[in-house]
């Protein structure tokens, strides 16, 4: 296959999860990157777990296997790792994988840092991260720094550098949307965005960059789509859509009924569900199928219908509905390539020519 074919056929504006959801497999990883790479996927995400998803070791082992597909955190937290040490390895992956590699931050739980003995993250912390970790990119020496980051000596990576790697945000609120624009390359919102939030979360991350004197079209901005087609078995559909969102709504569901501005009420109801409440361990990955079938039950349709779901085609036009909507790119969220190979073709068959120029790197718009 020759290179410019290599470049017609990788879609560029859209992504996948690597090892989505739960995985005791890391090494499954290797065969995802190849199988997402034959498809024309046009990045490849990961999102790191306290387990055995450890971003950096997993982000290496995907860019050693492959040639064309970008590679991104979505995402990883800055205040778990020392600032040189997750500078070193925005390095080391922008040098292995020949710069298809894009930093993705994000807030985490704070009900989780805590238990770690870890402050929660702010805005402001977010921010104050893309800063210094581009300054160290650029071989730059920082001493006695005293800021929100904490207070270190000297930061300094070893070596001469002056390498431009970008930095991503997954933002969910409004706030967090408007300071990825204000200084992050791209910006991943949530899964299970209706329409309204996703045009809302569009124009707030435009008004960010622009307010900030950026030019509001050099953000890169990523939805994440569910896409879970009718050729999914039926239980492991269930917990890709019905167990995804009820772990979500468990975790964080006040940001998430908020950003769709959904009623609070049907997610008061589902919190007081004594299934719910008793329930332990992640309902995305330990819900039996009858207990999922019960779940779904307790929330609402509509919000279970900002879903990709159906046909490879119906699929595929809910994916063209994302870029519609203002969005640069998607990330397919909850399948593996493997269950995305019927959805791909259909995609193809619709998809704009003005998408063929997005850059695999998932933190760069085109030139």
């Amino acid at each position: 296959m020759n290179d410019q074919v290599i470049r017609t056929n990788q879609l560029g504006e859209l992504g996948f999860y690597m090892l989505a959801g739960h995985s005791n497999s890391p090494g499954d990883v290797v065969e995802e990157i190849r199988q997402a790479e034959e498809l024309g996927l046009g990045a490849g995400f990961i999102s790191e777990r306290f387990n055995n998803k450890d971003a950096t070791t997993l982000c290496g082992a995907a860019a050693a296997v492959s040639k064309r597909i970008g590679i991104g955190t979505a995402a990883t937290n800055h205040n778990t790792r020392h600032p040189m040490v997750t500078a070193t390895f925005g390095m080391t992956m922008d040098r292995l994988s020949g710069g298809r590699f894009a930093l993705g931050l994000g807030r985490g739980f704070d009900g989780l840092f805590r238990a770690m003995g870890l402050e929660p993250i702010t805005g402001r912390q977010l921010e104050e991260a893309a800063a210094i970790y581009r300054r160290l990119w650029r071989g730059e020496r920082i001493a006695g720094y005293d800021g929100p980051l904490g207070k270190f000596p000297s930061l300094q990576l070893l070596g001469e550098f002056d390498d431009d790697i970008p930095v991503m945000l997954v933002a969910m609120g409004e706030k967090t949307q408007e300071l990825a624009g204000r200084c992050m390359d791209a910006v991943l919102l949530h899964t299970f965005f209706d329409d309204p939030a996703i045009e809302k979360a569009v124009a707030a991350v435009r008004r960010g960059a622009q307010q900030a004197g950026r030019d509001p079209s050099d953000v890169r901005i990523w939805s994440i789509l569910a896409t879970v087609g009718d050729h999914i078995p039926e239980d492991q559909r269930l917990k890709k859509t019905v167990g995804r969102l009820a772990s979500y709504l468990r975790g964080y569901g006040d940001v998430l009924v908020k950003a769709n501005d959904w009623d609070p009420a049907a997610l008061e109801r589902y919190r007081a569900d004594s299934f719910i409440q008793n329930f332990k361990g992640a309902i995305d990955a330990t819900a039996t199928t009858s207990e999922l079938e019960y779940i779904a039950g307790l929330i609402p349709a509509e919000w279970m219908a900002t879903a990709a779901t159906g046909s490879p085609e119906q699929c595929a036009a809910a994916i063209q509905h994302q870029l519609d909507l203002g969005v640069d790119s998607v990330i397919l969220h909850g399948a593996t390539p493997t269950e995305l190979a019927p959805v791909i073709p259909a995609y193809r068959k619709i998809r704009h020519k003005k998408m063929q120029s997005m850059p695999a790197n998932p933190g760069r718009m085109p030139a």
